[in-house]
């Protein structure tokens, strides 16, 4: 088939690498000059003039990413050197928190929360007793939960320096506004999931690179090499159906996967003249999070490449020079963030000072539409639009959050949906 995809995120380029490997002539198209849509590079200054790589968002893979994984080898990205292999860890800078063996699952969980520093033994108790029921029911729950109704009775440290944490960085809401289902399905794929090539499905992979040399650009370079027609800068304007297929500004295809963010797929589809009023409706329904991540130079060296944090609006800091980058530069990360970039900034040097750390301002990058709300019972849309139409990014209907797995396997999946 001409196969047309609208966007060069990572779903787009998942779905473009899918769409050549079936044998379809892919024509990619995307609207930013650069690829990777909100998982990219970015360039800055230090204030003694050096040049800093950055990325427009501190982002976290784990070993449960097969997808992911499996299309960074495809474009012959090795994950080994690219990524950062580290057991599940949630310490807190004054040492407490959770850290989990290199074991197999569930060992690996059963020992971490056994050892888990400042945790009495009924905090301990606590977990384990939901942790089994959970398990016990297939991680399965009634529809319409929230992670806050699905825990109750759990200890408020445990809820406090786990389940919170990982909820707002996997799903980006707090745990009262998230969908207790879909956080059930992260901890069952994480923590229980096999060990795939060395890694378990609970390791935290910490990239060494920037985000645009993990993968976009290896990606951009493989399609280019097998002939795909690459279209950075160019903002598709009108989609249209025709007898034959479908046109893109003029240009007929036999099929499109919008990969896209929901705004424009809504956009280009209600400009179509198609109809899919419920679908349209179900993307008008979606409400948006954000993300920021506030860049900071001065830094102490942290004891782990990542530490959690209490008290302020980032949830996590990461240590770039344990990445690769230079001595000195901190990313703090606040999921479901709340206020314009320099609020969030001031927020996070006070976090900062609060730690005894003299940290300076670098750059501050908000994604005011990170994320869906993964809320309780969100009804997303299909991925099926019409005869030749999908849509393949991390919105569509699917089991994960607003993840870069998630965004993977939505565009894979489109092309799949193409060819039945």
């Amino acid at each position: 088939m001409r196969l047309a995809v609208v966007g060069g995120g990572w779903a787009g380029l998942a779905a473009a690498v899918a769409g050549v490997e079936a044998g379809h002539a892919v024509t990619v198209v995307e609207a930013a000059r650069h690829w990777g849509g909100r998982a990219r590079r970015l360039d800055a200054t230090l204030d003694d003039g050096r040049p800093v790589v950055l990325d427009n968002g501190q982002h976290i893979l784990i070993g449960a990413y097969a997808d992911t994984l499996d299309l960074m080898r495809r474009v012959g990205v090795d994950p080994r050197a690219a990524l950062m292999r580290l057991p599940l860890v949630l310490r807190f800078p004054d040492g407490g928190g959770l850290a989990l063996p290199d074991w197999p699952a569930p060992l690996d969980a059963a020992w971490g929360i056994a050892r888990a520093r400042g945790w009495s033994l009924a905090d301990r108790l606590s977990l384990l007793r939901h942790a089994a029921g959970w398990q016990a029911r297939g991680f399965r729950c009634a529809p319409g939960l929230s992670v806050a109704q699905l825990c109750t009775g759990l200890a408020p440290r445990v809820l406090q320096e786990l389940v919170e944490p990982l909820c707002v960085s996997a799903l980006n809401v707090p745990t009262a506004q998230a969908d207790a289902q879909v956080f059930l399905r992260v901890l069952r794929d994480s923590l229980l999931g096999p060990r795939v090539d060395g890694l378990g499905a609970s390791n935290l992979l910490l990239p060494r690179t920037d985000l645009g040399a993990l993968l976009p650009e290896a990606a951009v370079r493989w399609l280019g090499a097998r002939g795909a027609d690459l279209r950075p800068g160019q903002r598709v304007q009108a989609l249209a159906r025709t007898a034959a297929g479908w046109q893109i500004d003029g240009q007929a295809f036999d099929a499109v996967v919008l990969a896209s963010p929901a705004g424009e797929a809504a956009r280009l589809v209600a400009g179509s003249g198609i109809g899919a009023a419920g679908w349209l409706a179900s993307v008008q329904a979606l409400a948006h999070t954000a993300i920021a991540t506030v860049y900071t130079q001065g830094g102490p060296a942290l004891p782990a490449p990542l530490l959690a944090l209490r008290g302020g609006p980032a949830q996590f800091v990461f240590d770039r020079a344990r990445l690769g980058g230079p001595a000195g530069v901190l990313a703090w990360v606040a999921s479901a963030a709340e206020g314009e970039a320099a609020a969030l900034t001031d927020g996070v040097l006070a976090q900062a000072a609060a730690l005894g750390w003299p940290v300076r301002p670098l750059r501050t990058v908000v994604e005011k539409r990170a994320t869906f709300a993964c809320t309780p019972g969100l009804q997303r849309p299909a991925a099926a639009i019409a005869p030749g139409l999908v849509a393949g990014a991390d919105w569509v209907d699917g089991p994960y959050p607003a993840t870069l797995e998630g965004a993977v396997r939505a565009g894979r999946q489109a092309v799949a949906l193409l060819g039945r």
